[in-house]
Parts: structure tokens; C-alpha cells; sequence
């Protein structure tokens, strides 16, 4: 399938059959019709199992034979994760397969027949609609080691969410029954400090032990940077805590808990990064981009993640456009919008490349230089944040080159005509 707008419609052609299909949990509906918007035989509903793919199979099969098509393209409005098994079935067995924008649906819904109504029946007719115009794209389906990579930092992220919501529920235990801990530890994940929410989580605790007996257990988990004075610290603090003192036995026991669950999400994600770097250093061209200064693996890996095989791409501003880094603005007569970018895309993309800039203006020669030009030039310079957001479009156009060639980043290239403005 091809990606300018003329090119999707031409190949919208009469041997054409067009498949609408409303994607719902257990049962989707489908509607077929011409390159004209006539419509075929009734709605056909199918189960979301193998037996349901194959009854779609057949009634696609059974249409082209009675109207004498010998192309067939199905199309969907992607609604969660349900319509994936679908699209993976129908692209082995060597189907076009395309989605449409559900806010198209939505705007478009009342064009044939004037009423906001809305049910599955009707959607998989104004999906196949909009499919005839050409109003359609084709979905990024990733497979081999691409796929890996997605599932891989989608584990990542959830393992990242899991650990910051647990931090979170142990600085809230310390800041009920023992607020006065973050006053010696600044650090609560540090080893002494661990230690001491292991063994002397509330100031009940502590106040019972010698400030001997509290650097001996420390000693224990750490060599060096503690001593008899901040064990003494920890104990006269303890003797002037505000903390709760009701409801110990099970606050311990949730203490004990989320220090557990913590050291376990730590050793699962240091795992899976380590596995994603391997992984990620298979891909072509990936070696080249982890090299460049302030770019690290997980960025890599995540920019894979989304895209795909940036082989599969013919120019990297189809990228920006997946991003959402397109600008637009809104204009009319005199009036002058402001420019925007258009936030329409993978919106996992548009962060992980926002997340990767910052630190590339921080610490790479050739970024700060661009950052600086675009913030302090004489005609139209930009804000601070305008020009991470445009360094961001700069960004995809390096991955992109790199991944294309296999090439070294050359920062010089980038600087080219700056110098003399």
C-alpha cells in the first residue's frame, strides 16, 4: 500500500471489494460494497475466535465470486487491542488491510443518512465509506524482532509505572508513622536506609536500641558512609517523632511488603534493559545511533518499538508525522493563528523523542549548537521550547539517515550553513 493520498485512492479500482468491519470484544459486524458505495448481500457478524475469522473468509469469498471482484481490502476503526488478532490473520493470508481515524467515523457517521445514531451497523458502513474516498492508512504491523522489541518496552514501562507507584506507597508509610526518616536519609532507597526500614522501620523501633547496635546492623548491608553519629541522628529523631502510633502491627507488614515488591520490579527491570540492549544491537544501524553523545539504548530500542523498520519509510517526515510533530495553525483574512504541532500520532513516539532531546541539548556539541541558533538568531528566533520541539523533527531526520545508510552520526552536517547567520 502506498502513502500519498492520490496513490490510496487509485487503488480503490471496480474490481475492488471493500470490507467495513466495527470492531468490538466478542463479535465484530462487516458490510461490503464497490469503489462506488454500493452495497452487497446483509451485514455479516462474527465471532472474535479462529471459526469467526474463517466465516468472514467465506462470505468475502462468496461476494467476490457473485460481483466479480478479484481485489479485496478490509478495513477497520482500531478500538483497543481487539481488532490485532484480526489484522494479523488477514495480512498472512495476504489481504490488504487498512484502518481508518475514528474521529473520521465520528464526523462522518450522519453523511448518508443525516442522524447522529450510532450502533455497529452502521459504523462498519461509514469505515468502508471512508475506506472508497481513499481516507485511510495502513497500520504498522510489526513482526520478527521489531515486535519483540514493542512487547519488550511495553514490559519495561509497566515494570517503570509499577516502581514509581510502589516508592510512592512507601514514602507514604515513612511519612505516616515516621516522617522524621527522610531527615537522616535524605535517600530512602540508599543501603543503610533500606536496612533500617527492614529492621527498625518506626521510631518504637529504634528507640529501643543503642546507637551501637544501630551501626552494627548497618554494617552489615554497608562498608562505608555511616557512622555512630548519624546512628544517634536516627534515634533522637526517632525519640521526637510525630509519626502515628496506632495501627503498627500492619504497617510493618506493608513496609516489609512494598520493600519486597521494590527490590523485585528493580531486578526485573535492570533484567529486561539489559535483554533490550542486546536485542536492540541486532538492528541495523542501532550500534551507530547508541553512540551518539546522549542518546542511550532504551531511546533506541524505543524508537524501534514505534516505528518499525525504518526501511519500510520513504521519507522521515513520515515519521514526524506518526510523532505528531506536524505543525498547523489556525488562520483567516488578517488573523495569523499560532503555529502548533498537531499532537495526532503515537503519542509514546512524541515523548520518548522529547524525553531523548533534552539531554541531547544538555551534553551533545552538535544540539546545543542548534539549540542556541534556533533560540538567538536574528529573524523569528524561537522559545526555549519551540526549539526542542524542533529539534525533535532534527532528531527523527538523523535516526532516520542512520538507520537508511548505517552511517556514523556526522554533527557537522547539521551545522552546515549556521555558522555564516
Amino acid at each position: 500500500m502506498n502513502y500519498t493520498q492520490n496513490e490510496k485512492i487509485s487503488q480503490i479500482t471496480p474490481s475492488s471489494l471493500i470490507v467495513g468491519i466495527d470492531i468490538a470484544k466478542e463479535k465484530h459486524v462487516a458490510r461490503a460494497q464497490d469503489d462506488r458505495g454500493m452495497e452487497f448481500g446483509k451485514r455479516l457478524i462474527f465471532e472474535n475466535r479462529e471459526h469467526g475469522f474463517e466465516m468472514l473468509c467465506e462470505w468475502v469469498v462468496k461476494h467476490q465470486k457473485k460481483q466479480g471482484k478479484n481485489h479485496v481490502i478490509f478495513g477497520v476503526e482500531p478500538t483497543g487491542h481487539y481488532w490485532l488478532s484480526l489484522a494479523y490473520y488477514l495480512k498472512e493470508r495476504g489481504f490488504d488491510f487498512v484502518i481508518v481515524n475514528p474521529m473520521h467515523v465520528k464526523k462522518s457517521k450522519e453523511l448518508d443518512d443525516n442522524s447522529p445514531t450510532k450502533n455497529d451497523t452502521k459504523d462498519a458502513k461509514v469505515i468502508a465509506q471512508l475506506i472508497k474516498d481513499g481516507r485511510y492508512s495502513v497500520p504498522n504491523l510489526l513482526e520478527g524482532i521489531y515486535a519483540e522489541l514493542r512487547e519488550g518496552v511495553k514490559v519495561r514501562d509497566q515494570l517503570s509505572k509499577q516502581l514509581m507507584i510502589t516508592e510512592g506507597r512507601i514514602q507514604n508509610n515513612l511519612q505516616r508513622y515516621f516522617p522524621e526518616f527522610f531527615d537522616v536519609f535524605k535517600d530512602w532507597s540508599g543501603k543503610a536506609a533500606i536496612c533500617s526500614l527492614r529492621c527498625f522501620p518506626f521510631p518504637s523501633d529504634v528507640i529501643q536500641l543503642t546507637a551501637e547496635a544501630v551501626l552494627a546492623q548497618w554494617k552489615t548491608e554497608v562498608k562505608a558512609g555511616v557512622g555512630i553519629k548519624r546512628a544517634q541522628q536516627l534515634i533522637d529523631k526517632a525519640n521526637k517523632s510525630i509519626g502515628i502510633q496506632e495501627g503498627l502491627r500492619f504497617a510493618k507488614r506493608e513496609i516489609h511488603d512494598l520493600l519486597d515488591q521494590y527490590m523485585l520490579y528493580q531486578q526485573q527491570l535492570e533484567a529486561i534493559e539489559e535483554e533490550l540492549e542486546e536485542l536492540v544491537k541486532e538492528i541495523p544501524g542501532a550500534v551507530e545511533m547508541i553512540a551518539i553523545r546522549g542518546i542511550g539504548a532504551m531511546t533506541v530500542a524505543g524508537f524501534y518499538a514505534e516505528v518499525g523498520d525504518i526501511r519500510r519509510y520513504r521519507h522521515p517526515q513520515q515519521v514526524i508525522n506518526m510523532a505528531g510533530y506536524t505543525l498547523k495553525e489556525h488562520s483567516s483574512g488578517k488573523h495569523k493563528g499560532q503555529t502548533r504541532i498537531t499532537k495526532r500520532g503515537r503519542s509514546k513516539l512524541r515523548k520518548l523523542l522529547y524525553m531523548a532531546v533534552r539531554p541531547l541539548v544538555a551534553h551533545n556539541p552538535t544540539f546545543q549548537a542548534l539549540h542556541e541558533y534556533y533560540t538567538n538568531r536574528k529573524e523569528r528566533p524561537l522559545k526555549k521550547q519551540q526549539s526542542l520541539i524542533a529539534l525533535c523533527g532534527k532528531l527523527i531526520r538523523v535516526l532516520f539517515v542512520i538507520g537508511q545508510r548505517q552511517c556514523e552520526f556526522d554533527g557537522s552536517k547539521l551545522l552546515q550553513g549556521i555558522a555564516s547567520k
